[in-house]
């Protein structure tokens, strides 16, 4: 009981230090019914339990924004094995700093300690590298030390479901009425700390379109190999944020904006360099930015594969004129583009092989004569790689007639399928058909061109 009486005390309940701003449910409006049930349960039941617990961070800032949050994080005075030790659907997990997963159904809410203050390397357990960017950092601390250590103001708001008050330690409320996104503390030691931060300042500013804080822009440009030094799964993690936030094109400008965007997609810079190429990764980001705001499932392997896609065509081009078959050629292609971008970030096996299957698919959707449209049809990826397709039309890559030829193909009854194939309506060949003594791949099968070199994608 006085353990936890003290914890109470250290975690800012009763703590004399600087005091947050109190707002109340009269100003700010949020109902605790505004928050996810699973939010809801494990506050309260550590409350219960006699700790101290709040809903903090980006859910609170959503809504006071008036969107819906994605999910919900839950700082608390407990330690992590208190809370795994309340809670039996839980699992402590981490190593720079414990959290702990919470699960209530197919709901997962994250309840981490509140953080110490910054210490001095090598002191209570925080371990940095020669650049400043922390490396182990498992210190506890109190609520107030735990605004602090959080990066910007607008991620450092508290919201309390007992009292439906929110705790404002660094004006965060004001910055948000202000639309600015200011950061807590010397903008260049907090990057050096975790240089994920200015990833973070773009995809916030894209996505709640509040303007950077001139102080925490300022760094961001020289700082940017920084980036070099954080482990690829952070960055793919963040990246990710971005990409699925319902605002990644406002994220990808705002990260070409920052001088960020070759830290974490190099390959992406050439692309937009070029007409078509950006019409084709706008085309693919806004198509993504609505799917994800009408609430329907995307892939990152598919708006990967749009990213890229003009690096492989390039590649594609360049094998074929040192003499390869389109199609190795295509596969060569693929294989470059992808080792290119893992010299800064690798793309997950998953996500590659997923978009390997779209890019490989582009040059069938040219071949509509015989069986293949019907084959093309039974492949598992069909509709992925047609929806690409579609935005290679839509970006005036290949002739739109091609994706309107699809569009009736896959809706039409066997006779009109018929009739389509009957017509010999394939690009640039007309009624042409296979000649016996066609060139012939290894193995026996004969080759046909299709290639980026000979006027066709």
């Amino acid at each position: 009981m006085i353990k936890k009486f003290l914890g109470r005390v250290f975690s800012g309940r009763f703590f004399k230090g600087a005091q947050p701003k109190i707002i109340p449910f009269s100003v700010h409006h949020i109902a605790r019914e505004s928050i996810s049930a699973c939010a809801l349960r494990v506050t309260q039941t550590l409350q219960r339990h006699e700790f101290s617990a709040f809903v903090v961070g980006g859910a609170v800032r959503d809504l006071l924004l008036g969107g819906r949050p994605k999910d919900y994080d839950v700082a608390t005075d407990a330690t992590p094995e208190e809370v795994r030790a309340v809670f039996r659907r839980s699992r402590v997990i981490g190593r720079r700093f414990r959290i702990v997963h919470v699960m209530c159904g197919a709901e997962m809410v994250e309840v981490s300690t509140f953080r110490g203050a910054n210490v001095i390397e090598g002191d209570d357990g925080r371990v940095a590298d020669e650049h400043g960017r922390i490396l182990r950092d498992n210190v506890f601390g109190t609520q107030e030390q735990d605004a602090t250590r959080r990066d910007f103001s607008i991620n450092a708001l508290f919201y309390d479901p007992a009292t439906q008050e929110i705790w404002d330690y660094h004006d965060g409320v004001a910055d948000l009425k202000r639309r600015r996104l200011r950061m807590i503390g010397e903008p260049e030691a907090r990057y050096r700390e975790d240089p994920v931060r200015m990833l973070r300042a773009a995809r916030l500013a894209g996505s709640t379109g509040l303007e950077i804080d001139p102080r925490a822009r300022k760094p961001i440009r020289r700082l940017a190999p920084l980036l070099s030094h954080v482990p690829a799964a952070r960055l793919m993690d963040e990246l990710l944020k971005l990409l699925l936030s319902g605002h990644a094109t406002e994220g990808i400008a705002e990260l070409r904006r920052e001088g960020l965007l070759h830290g974490v997609l190099p390959l992406l810079d050439r692309v937009v360099a070029q007409k078509s190429g950006e019409r084709l990764v706008t085309a693919a980001l806004k198509a993504t930015d609505e799917r994800v705001r009408a609430g329907k499932p995307v892939s990152p392997g598919f708006l990967f594969a749009a990213l890229l896609w003009h690096e492989v065509l390039a590649a594609w081009r360049r094998f074929e004129e040192k003499g390869e078959p389109p199609i190795p050629a295509l596969y060569h292609a693929m294989e470059d583009a992808l080792k290119r971008q893992a010299e800064e970030l690798a793309i997950h096996n998953r996500f590659s092989a997923y978009m390997k299957e779209i890019w490989a698919m582009q040059p069938r959707f040219l071949q509509r004569s015989g069986k293949r449209p019907y084959r093309l049809l039974e492949l598992p990826r069909f509709r992925a790689g047609y929806d690409f397709l579609r935005l290679r039309c839509e970006s005036g890559e290949i002739e739109a007639e091609v994706g309107e030829w699809w569009e009736r193909f896959q809706n039409a009854s066997e006779a009109t399928r018929a009739e389509m194939l009957t017509r010999g309506e394939e690009p640039g060949r007309g009624r042409r058909r296979r000649r016996r003594g066609g060139r012939r791949k290894p193995g026996g099968a004969t080759h046909r061109q299709g290639g980026p070199t000979s006027g066709q994608p």
